[in-house]
């Protein structure tokens, strides 16, 4: 029997890849070239998978000093590591740094903003081989919930006149996760 909070996180991401498609199908909003929009009929998605919706630890690390991220062009935008997620999937410890936008935080829609960049044992197989992102807001407590299943890639993988945050080497998780979006083909 599923519970109906199950169904709910499922819908949600269902609404999610739904949204993800609408984007990428609207000229004024896709990332992606005129030829591949021509082209574009939706994302590939995995399997939603509960197993990829984990309750992590969440660990703020106050002290942390700005720096400039690296990315795929010349840009650097301004980044604080604001914490660490400490979770388990299928009984693997994992821990991922979880990061600030410092030009964010005066937007009011996104002060409370937190960009989660992974990479994992699927990238340049099933996924993007630079890695996959997640967003999230800060927690008003000791703990979040980390959904894989909304895991996207970022816009450089669809279109290079992106420039996009590089994945830390500390992001890396040692397992597939077979979760979110796949590589654009």
């Amino acid at each position: 029997m599923i519970s109906v909070s199950a169904i709910a996180q499922e819908k949600s991401v269902v609404e999610f890849q739904r949204d993800m498609n609408e984007k990428f199908n609207d000229p004024e909003r896709t990332p992606l070239s005129k030829k591949d929009l021509a082209e574009f009929k939706n994302l590939d998605f995995f399997e939603i998978d509960s197993a990829f919706k984990v309750k992590a630890q969440f660990l703020r690390t106050p002290a942390e000093a700005p720096f400039r991220m690296q990315t795929t062009t010349n840009r650097k935008p301004v980044y604080v590591k604001y914490g660490e997620l400490y979770f388990s999937i299928k009984e693997k410890d994992f821990k991922l740094d979880v990061y600030q936008n410092q030009e964010l935080i005066s937007d009011p829609e996104y002060f409370n903003y937190l960009f989660l960049p992974f990479t994992d044992l699927t990238n340049g197989e099933t996924t993007y081989s630079g890695g996959r992102y997640l967003d999230l807001r800060i927690p008003e407590g000791d703990s979040i919930f980390i959904n894989f299943n909304k895991a996207y890639n970022p816009y450089c993988a669809y279109n290079g006149d992106y420039s996009c945050p590089i994945v830390p080497a500390e992001n890396n998780l040692e397992i597939a996760i077979t979760a979110g979006v796949k590589n654009f083909k």
